[in-house]
């Protein structure tokens, strides 16, 4: 019984009947039966005005098992069949103890208390100190003995409930690293069959567009309306073609492993430039990013990237990473049109709106800047406090640089 209502029903049952008990068992004894009455009042009083505080508050709880420990004696004093009054205080005194030891000492002075009561209510012969000794120390050891039984009992039940409760979290997070493990796959399943399918057809129609091109400049006049539809047909491939490559690049895996944060950056610089031709910088001067802010930093860098090739029309980019007080920022800057229909309102496209959602799943924000003809700037600002070992351990002089690539 851990709620406190159940221990209240079942104190005042036990008064109820304690009272019921003092009132038949010596009615020609009216002093004894007034005191049974009188201490019995005490113990309720005491009860429902600090005892049933003891359930949260050790300091309160010992105090009422030193009151339940001395009533009980004095009950017994005057008949000793308020003995029984130990058939609730026991009970009390286990599940109110803040260890084993204090409910041992508490179980001691009960049964020591309610012995002496035992002494005095039969006379103070050997006989009546004989049968108190018997009697409480039978009590005290059947006490002893279910305490620490039904005490080994709710500890094994809180050990398993702990456990429970570990192997839950632990079956939680496989599930999320399965469903992320599963995710990734199937974004690279998608990006190798974009590759192997789409962009490869798209690559072959530029290359026949192309072709035909030059056989119709060959054929002379007469031809003017074909090479005007297959140039048509050549840059709706080329656009369809940038658009499927941007596809795979933001769909393709991280290269993390066990680089550093720096490393897969200016990785995924290089791989930018040997696509588009485009000359990106990354730089990066933090350390120690939390994993799941350095795939969500990440991500946002290969979907700045891939809006760098499907609309910028830059020759230049830089990626930068640095931490600006208790944030982390991130920068994808090109040098190309910039914005030129663009608004934070009418922000319509999943690129963007799925990296604004991913940054605020995280705290951050999305800053995307710049004027027609003077580039783009796209900025991911994300929170990550610096602890005061990292702190004591930065040079004086700011951070240090992991890791800067040109890639050319």
């Amino acid at each position: 019984m851990t709620a406190t209502k159940w221990w209240d029903l079942a104190f005042s049952a036990a008064v109820v009947a304690l009272g019921l008990i003092a009132s038949f068992s010596f009615p020609d004894v009216m002093a004894a039966t007034w005191g049974v009455w009188a201490t019995l009042a005490a113990l309720v009083l005491c009860y429902f005005a600090f005892g049933r505080l003891a359930f949260a508050r050790p300091r309160v709880a010992l105090a009422f098992m030193i009151v339940l420990a001395l009533g009980a004696g004095v009950l017994t004093s005057f008949q000793p069949a308020m003995a029984t009054f130990q058939a609730i205080a026991l009970p009390l005194i286990w599940h109110l103890s803040a260890s084993i030891r204090q409910a041992i000492l508490v179980n001691l002075l009960l049964t020591s208390s309610v012995g002496v009561g035992f002494v005095i209510s039969l006379g103070g012969s050997a006989d009546a100190v004989t049968q108190a000794v018997v009697t409480e120390a039978l009590s005290l050891a059947f006490s002893i003995a279910l305490g620490l039984w039904i005490t080994r009992i709710a500890d094994y039940g809180q050990e398993r409930a702990r456990l429970l409760d570990e192997l839950t979290a632990v079956q939680s997070e496989l599930a999320t690293a399965n469903h992320d493990a599963g995710v990734a796959s199937e974004r690279e399943r998608l990006s190798r069959e974009i590759h192997d399918t789409i962009a490869q057809s798209l690559t072959s129609l530029v290359l026949l567009a192309q072709r035909a091109r030059g056989e119709l400049g060959r054929a002379g006049e007469g031809a003017d309306g074909a090479l005007e539809t297959v140039e048509l047909i050549e840059g709706t491939a080329r656009e369809a073609l940038t658009e499927a490559r941007s596809l795979v690049a933001a769909l393709a895996p991280l290269p993390v492993g066990d680089s550093s944060l720096a490393e897969v950056v200016a990785r995924l610089a290089a791989r930018f430039t040997r696509e588009t031709d485009v000359k990106v910088t990354a730089s990066v001067t933090v350390a120690d990013v939390p994993r799941e802010l350095e795939v969500v930093l990440l991500r946002c860098a290969q979907e700045g990237l891939a809006n760098v090739r499907k609309h910028a029309r830059a020759s230049q980019a830089r990626v930068s990473l640095e931490r600006v007080g208790d944030d982390l920022r991130l920068e994808v800057r090109d040098d190309g049109r910039g914005l030129v229909e663009y608004t934070p309102s009418a922000d319509n496209g999943f690129g963007l709106s799925g990296m604004r959602d991913r940054v605020a799943l995280v705290g951050g924000r999305l800053e995307v800047t710049g004027s027609p003809g003077e580039g783009t700037s796209l900025v991911v600002t994300v929170p990550a406090p610096v602890s005061e070992a990292a702190r004591a351990e930065t040079p004086a002089g700011g951070t240090v640089a992991l890791g800067t690539m040109g890639a050319a």
